[in-house]
């Protein structure tokens, strides 16, 4: 083990919007159905290219190869899908490469195997001080068997998969940005991340990456010279270099470079709502679909190196031996980052909650100018339609929680968990939801009113977007509660992805299968891959998904059926926004 490896882990006329982009090729009540709906139940659902007869893999020792930028990789074929995994997009972030922008990797002669997941960043749940809570909850285990793949500073690598190589049938391409705040997750993390089901269905080419972490890749370095000027926003730097990756390679396996879709959940939602503010993104991707991650806001200088600032303290590294940080063992660096965190904020807030100490984006002057989605929707991507949304519940239930009472807990105790969380607020909040919603329960209460925030800011975001009037916001609220666990886990956070994957079955832990999940499969996945081929999430199992305006807030409700709801969420942004 060398000394730096860790031991263990957007009022527009819809017609008019798509005439301009015909050429071309990113809290809060939730929305409870009030007002006109327009429902659809699926008629059929569109064809899904039959696997060929033979075997499942195929993976000669001579074949399937791709010549990119940087050199000749092999991968394999799985049912039709040539899949590589593991492409570098930069260089090792060991040593020297450590804490500054990511650089261009080093081209390499004959083939490189790319058959197998590359390394994960190192992250808090490679190290035993920062175990995963999930692992001391057995169904939530059971459910999201998350695999935190092998740590190692070499993690700046791609997935792709895509339905041929030929470069004269381009498809459209959509790149997935993983999760966990910025602090955690990979590509390979879960299961449905798989981008196989996906391509397939849709004829796209998906991509997946590996970025920086956590202080690896957010620590506030500005202060201690120019050499670290960047330091702040390295995994934001890294995600664009990935994207110049696809734009300079995507043809070779397929894909149109100038049809880019991110799509991203929780951090990832939260890291592509940042990236639509930062210049040197301008023109890598298209379109935006930002899911449960709609986080407007980024760290000031002041609060970003205090926690910098903390951690060196913690190393025992000082303003003028600053360069030792990149020789000391990255399972070092972690640890160190979560005692800053915990001596700064002792008590950590509850996830999504403002005011929370942790790693992230700094609005440094350079990579990220300015605050974006502040006041405005960002001019860098004023071009770029999103898709914006929430799950119903967030993480208000009692799996993810692993707090067992919850499902029983009385009014009174209720009231007690909602004044601690919202204050004078909570009693209307209460209010709120019975007038909404005959005979409900207290824990069902608690349990929506865990994804306001979530749900406030996917709604301000989506109209930041309209009040620009440059392209369309579609946004959607996922409320299809899982069979799994007798209902519980509810329609919690990343509860959507199974479906938008087209991954409902393969994640049956999660879904529990059969035909109302592949039912949902279709329209959800479906809708982002229309969004992916044309701009809109429009298709024919769906009712017409409009876009939004403020004037009545619709939003395409995905559940058993598929609905479109108006004005649901104008209560309770009264009641936050008031």
């Amino acid at each position: 083990m060398s000394a730096r490896t860790p031991e263990r882990p957007d009022r527009l006329d819809r017609r008019d919007w798509f005439r301009q982009t015909a050429t071309l090729a990113g809290g809060a009540a939730v929305p409870l159905l009030a007002g006109a709906c327009a429902s659809s139940e699926p008629s059929s659902s569109p064809a899904v290219p039959a696997a060929t007869s033979g075997p499942i893999i195929v993976a000669p020792n001579d074949g399937n190869t791709v010549e990119t930028r940087s050199g000749r990789v092999r991968g394999f074929v799985r049912q039709g899908i040539f899949t590589f995994k593991g492409v570098p997009y930069a260089a090792s972030t060991a040593g020297a490469n450590s804490f500054v922008p990511p650089v261009i990797p080093e081209p390499w002669d004959g083939v490189r195997s790319a058959m197998a997941l590359g390394l994960a960043c190192p992250q808090p749940f490679h190290v035993p001080e920062g175990r995963r809570a999930g692992w001391s909850h057995d169904e939530e285990a059971f459910m999201f068997e998350w695999d935190d793949g092998r740590p190692g500073e070499d993690c700046l690598c791609v997935n792709v998969w895509t339905p041929g190589l030929d470069a004269i049938n381009r498809r459209p391409v959509m790149v997935w940005i993983h999760g966990g705040d910025y602090t955690s997750g990979s590509a390979g993390e879960l299961r449905m991340y798989d981008g196989e089901s996906l391509a397939r269905r849709g004829d796209v080419v998906v991509v997946s990456l590996n970025h920086r972490l956590g202080p690896l890749g957010y620590m506030n370095l500005i202060g201690y010279g120019a050499r670290w000027a960047d330091a702040a926003n390295l995994g934001q730097l890294d995600i664009i270099a990935a994207l110049e990756w696809v734009r300079d390679n995507i043809d070779r396996f397929g894909g149109d470079p100038s049809n880019v879709t991110v799509f991203g959940q929780s951090g990832g939602g939260g890291k592509i709502s940042t990236l639509m503010g930062m210049p040197a993104a301008r023109g890598l991707f298209h379109r935006a679909i930002v899911q449960s991650g709609s986080i407007m806001r980024q760290a000031t200088p002041d609060q970003s190196a205090a926690l910098a600032d903390a951690t060196l303290r913690e190393l025992g590294i000082g303003r003028a031996s600053v360069d030792r940080l990149q020789h000391v063992a990255v399972d070092e660096i972690i640890r160190a980052g979560l005692r800053a965190r915990q001596r700064l904020q002792p008590v950590t807030p509850p996830p999504g909650t403002p005011g929370a100490i942790n790693w992230g984006p700094t609005v440094d002057g350079r990579a990220v100018p300015e605050p974006v989605w502040n006041s405005a929707a960002p001019e860098v991507t004023a071009a770029v339609p999103m898709i914006i949304g929430t799950t119903l519940h967030e993480f208000g239930n009692s799996v993810q929680s692993g707090d067992p009472a919850l499902d029983a807990m009385s009014f009174e105790e209720a009231q007690a968990r909602l004044s601690a969380s919202y204050g004078e607020k909570a009693q209307a909040i209460i209010d709120l939801f019975q007038q909404k919603v005959r005979g409900i329960s207290p824990a069902e209460i608690v349990c929506r009113a865990s994804g306001l925030s979530w749900r406030i800011n996917a709604v301000r975001q989506a109209s930041l977007k309209a009040a620009q009037r440059s392209a369309p916001a579609f946004l959607y609220l996922f409320q299809w509660t899982t069979p799994v666990l007798d209902g519980r886990p509810r329609a919690y956070h990343c509860a959507e992805l199974p479906f938008v994957f087209a991954n409902a079955d393969r994640c049956a832990a999660m879904t529990g299968g059969g035909g109302d999940a592949r039912t949902l499969e279709a329209q959800m996945a479906n809708a982002w891959i229309a969004f992916a081929h044309t701009g809109s999430p429009d298709h024919p199992d769906l009712p017409a998904w409009p876009i939004f305006t403020d004037a009545d807030c619709p939003t395409m409700v995905f559940d058993n059926r598929c609905m479109v709801s108006r004005n649901g969420d104008r209560e309770a942004r009264e009641l936050f926004e008031s």
